[in-house]
């Protein structure tokens, strides 16, 4: 193989240790699935420059030739690009057996900023030949749950990058009036017209100030009222927003707890987890359910490969 010029990065025996394991996934699991995103994005390019190859390429041959495999399946998405795991992502929620997944959807567009979603735009498109903001608010069936990715979309938007504490305040005041419009739900208009105007860190900021003025997250209001599908659709792009790190929590407690007939969502919380903040998961993990999120795993599933690759991957490495 040709030498190439390299620019040091401290993975290159990491790299050469990967190349060897290109057709053992078992092997290639020990080696990734502890890295950090920042690690993981340094290792394929350490890996373009030592080999002119393609890291996620690579898996993706492995893939290949076990489809149905769910740590083949997990390990390729470990190592592309957080836009190329999104569009793919959001591609199976828009698939999902007819009746799109709404909240892989939410947890995409809440988690992501703007010129992050512009890379997942492309990657869809080049992908699937077919338009992301298109599908996502033309696929699902329910209505509410079309309005209100609509509004998502829009809110990311908005130009109004500096977080204003007096327009949170403001809109905590907004939600509540909704909330208590005297007609047994919230007002739909207000609440869409505030999701559209504001962008998510804004949003968040007017949770956070709804709980400080009234007391109660702005979900419990929604839930202690009983309310109906639209509130219910709601509460979903609330808790992506106000607080990831529990929602990513009780996902992971709730896929582990379903793991022998739907891997499918473990991966899709072990994915989302590791993009938000996993150490802040397992903080929030360990406080919620009186357990470590390992030894949870490790009481959920059986000992296999897949196991052995979550465990990795909730262990982390504590490099940023």
């Amino acid at each position: 193989m040709a030498s190439r010029c390299l620019v040091t990065t401290g993975f290159e025996d990491e790299c050469r240790e990967i190349h060897d394991a290109c057709n053992q996934p078992r092997r290639l699991s020990v080696l990734l699935a502890h890295r950090s995103p920042s690690e993981r994005q340094k290792i394929k390019a350490t890996y373009r420059a030592v080999f002119g190859e393609d890291l996620a390429g690579e898996v993706q041959k492995i893939l290949m030739v076990n489809q149905e495999d769910e740590l083949c399946k997990l390990l390729y998405l470990w190592v592309l690009d957080p836009s190329e795991r999104d569009a793919i992502m959001a591609r199976d929620a828009v698939e999902n057996g007819g009746a799109t997944d709404y909240r892989v959807l939410v947890e995409i567009f809440t988690r992501r900023k703007q010129n992050q979603l512009f890379f997942t735009n492309q990657a869809y498109l080049a992908r699937f030949k077919k338009n992301l903001e298109q599908d996502m608010v033309t696929e699902p069936s329910h209505p509410y749950q079309r309005q209100l990715l609509v509004a998502l979309a829009t809110s990311h938007k908005s130009h109004h990058d500096e977080l204003s504490r007096h327009i949170a305040k403001c809109d905590a005041r907004r939600l509540y009036d909704a909330k208590n419009s005297g007609m047994g739900s919230v007002d739909e208009a207000v609440i869409l017209e505030t999701f559209s105007k504001r962008s998510i860190p804004q949003l968040r900021l007017a949770f956070c100030s709804y709980k400080h003025i009234y007391g109660h997250d702005y979900t419990k209001a929604l839930k202690k009222n009983g309310f109906g599908e639209f509130e219910q659709s709601l509460r979903v792009v609330v808790k992506c927003i106000y607080n990831p790190s529990m929602y990513f929590s009780k996902l992971l407690h709730r896929s582990l707890q379903c793991s022998a007939t739907n891997k499918r969502l473990v991966t899709r919380a072990i994915l989302g987890s590791d993009d938000v903040d996993m150490d802040k998961i397992k903080s929030v993990f360990k406080s919620s359910y009186g357990k470590d999120l390992e030894d949870f795993i490790l009481e959920s599933l059986p000992e296999n490969d897949y196991r052995d690759f979550l465990l990795g991957a909730a262990k982390g490495s504590r490099a940023s």
